[in-house]
């Protein structure tokens, strides 16, 4: 008795256009899914074998990945308009400690869990130093955040409960530099004091780097913080692994000022 061999037959069934897009954007692929009759006519033209076509998609994923990761940073770092560093003028200033600005700018500072502070007069551009800082960190790949002194602490009093505050004190210890911009334009109370000395001490211990800027010598800040116990201890734990670098001369702004009233006048 002879017996009947069965022969199954397996069929590759073609996942409709749509079902295949939805899939992509739930494995968030979203380069492939974006671009994906374009993905498959190239494939196809160039007739990719299999590794090929796997090693396509994980380099489109990775740059839209990279790409998404940098813009991601550049939002929460909040530097918001500013001066490029190319048009910075370092002659302009009587004096300036460039080789110390430039490392904080190459991402040397970050690495190494290092601060910097400026000390300046209004005008002569460290605000503008301080968030180039804080942008061409970003670029090299690390987070950074800026922000002012004043909404900084504006914002920490404003939490009611100790979780709230612990939440937000993690917020100020997170990224791996944070610039706080124009200590010493506004005197501030003794909880605003320990708050600032809890942002710094905390970020001290994780060995973050912070970027300062101000308008007054260290011996100043007393009139800052009128009253305050923790100054002194707030400046020794800022300067312990911090550049200081005094940056000294006529407004830079002023500068631009009158030459724009020239232009003016010309016309």
């Amino acid at each position: 008795m002879t017996s009947a061999t069965k022969t199954t037959t397996k069929t590759t069934t073609t996942m409709a256009r749509d079902e295949l897009a939805a899939h992509l954007r739930n494995l968030q692929l979203y380069s492939t899914e974006a671009s994906l009759d374009d993905f498959l006519a190239r494939a196809i033209k160039h007739r990719w074998t299999a590794a090929v076509v796997v090693e396509e998609l994980v380099r489109a994923e990775v740059r839209e990945r990279e790409r998404r990761s940098l813009e991601t940073r550049r939002q929460k770092a909040n530097v918001g308009a500013m001066k490029p560093i190319a048009d910075f003028d370092w002659n302009w200033p009587k004096k300036i400690d460039r080789p110390v600005i430039e490392r904080a700018l190459s991402g040397e500072m970050v690495k190494a869990n290092e601060s910097i502070v400026l000390v300046a007069a209004q005008g002569l551009g460290k605000t503008t130093i301080a968030k180039n800082i804080a942008h061409q960190n970003v670029m090299a790949g690390h987070s950074a955040l800026f922000i002012e002194a004043s909404k900084m602490l504006l914002d920490l009093s404003g939490r009611e409960s100790a979780r709230e505050l612990s939440r937000r004190l993690r917020f100020y210890l997170r990224p791996d530099v944070l610039c706080v911009d124009e200590v010493g334009y506004l005197s501030y109370d003794t909880r605003a004091a320990d708050l600032f000395y809890e942002v710094i001490n905390r970020r001290h211990g994780a060995n973050k780097s912070v970027v300062v800027t101000t308008n007054l010598a260290f011996a100043e800040w007393p009139t800052v913080f009128p009253n305050a116990s923790c100054v002194a201890a707030m400046v020794d734990r800022l300067i312990e692994h911090a550049d200081i670098v005094h940056i000294e001369g006529e407004s830079y702004r002023k500068r631009e000022a009158e030459q724009r009233k020239k232009k003016r006048s010309k016309k």
